[in-house]
């Protein structure tokens, strides 16, 4: 079943046309009821999760059958009609702010949430590690250090360019690769914590400090040429094309997490996830247009299987001590350096100012 999104004439997702995912039967509820339609558009990082039959039937014995859209974060606060929906779930607190203002509602409900990190391979770890960019982490981790990155990329480093550099001596840029940030929530995210390391560790908040760090951050996105539009693209790529194509994709740690639990053979022995340091939480905010659609944010933020499920998935649950019964030792259980991004519309100038 598809249905057509009424998001203006500026925005055109392909074939004019998002998909519908739809899930339950009327008779499904618990005691034969027919189950009540609740419809919202969400983040689409979030699709294989609503699109679960275990999330649908959760959803069921609580008499509700979930219809939703998905689009990207950006367009859901400025373009989606809104109107049409009974929930809007964008991937970040920024695009939650900006609706919340629009619909002049304080209601939210953030059920989870993931941090961005970096997928690589170990050769190209042992890379940056020797150029001094990755470091270890609290734990058994390891993180990229955004501030010694920018370093490499001011200076225009290639690959080859890299001291010992015999497994990766590529001609191009040492750049991690983005997702389009006319587009995608993950990019948004990404310019926020290089905004802020640009800016002296402080998140940008003036016209005069965006100004100053575009040179620095412009570069990250431009120089990179053709970028998608869906952060599942980069990282697609990343498990097909391996580390010639994609030496450092940025995703989100829900992403890697899932494909690592369901050990399909996706995540082979040679890849490896690097978190930044500094990180940025997507802080995934349900924010409620109707009370049927404040029930399904009550439920994804309390209801246990829904909870657990949500953890499968990667996602780090509002509850910590499911996402770490779920995942184990796959992920720290805490990341500390972690900051806030600017607001919605600092936001959104900078990443007019980046956009290819």
């Amino acid at each position: 079943m598809k249905r057509r999104l009424s998001i203006g004439s500026a925005v055109v997702l392909v074939a004019a046309v998002v998909a519908v995912v739809v899930w339950g039967r009327p008779d499904d509820a618990e005691g034969g009821a027919r189950l009540t339609t609740v419809r919202g558009v969400i983040g689409s990082e979030k699709l294989a999760f609503f699109s679960d039959p275990r999330v649908a039937e959760a959803f069921a014995r609580h008499g509700l059958e979930v219809e939703v859209d998905p689009a990207g974060s950006r367009q859901i606060a400025t373009s989606v009609d809104l109107d049409r929906y009974e929930f809007a779930f964008p991937s970040s607190s920024p695009a939650a702010q900006r609706i919340q203002r629009d619909r002049k509602t304080t209601a939210a409900h953030t059920p989870f949430q993931s941090p961005m990190a970096v997928a690589t391979f170990e050769p190209i770890v042992e890379l940056l590690d020797t150029a001094g960019v990755v470091t270890g982490g609290a734990g058994d981790y390891r993180v990229l250090d955004v501030a010694r990155y920018l370093e490499l990329t001011r200076a225009g480093t290639r690959w080859d360019q890299l001291p010992g550099n015999t497994a990766y001596p590529a001609r191009k840029n040492v750049l991690v690769t983005t997702t389009n940030p006319a587009e995608s929530n993950s990019a948004a995210m990404y310019l926020s914590i290089v905004s802020f390391v640009a800016n002296g560790d402080t998140v940008v908040g003036t016209p005069e400090q965006e100004a100053a760090v575009l040179p620095d951050v412009a570069r990250l996105f431009r120089d990179q040429g053709y970028t998608q539009n869906s952060t599942e693209g980069p990282f697609e790529e990343y498990l097909a094309a391996g580390m010639g194509k994609t030496p450092l994709a940025l995703i989100y740690e829900s992403q890697y997490l899932d494909r690592l639990r369901r050990a399909d053979g996706s995540i082979r022995a040679d890849m490896r996830l690097l978190y930044l340091a500094p990180t940025v939480y997507s802080k995934h905010t349900l924010v409620p247009l109707s009370d049927r659609g404040d029930q399904v944010g009550r439920l994804l933020s309390t209801d246990p299987e829904l909870t657990r499920l949500a953890a499968t998935f990667g996602f780090r649950t509002s509850d910590p001590r499911v996402f770490a019964d779920v995942m184990g030792a796959h992920a720290p259980a805490d990341l500390v350096d972690a900051v806030e991004p600017p607001s919605f519309e600092t936001l959104e100038r900078l990443l007019d100012a980046v956009a290819p």
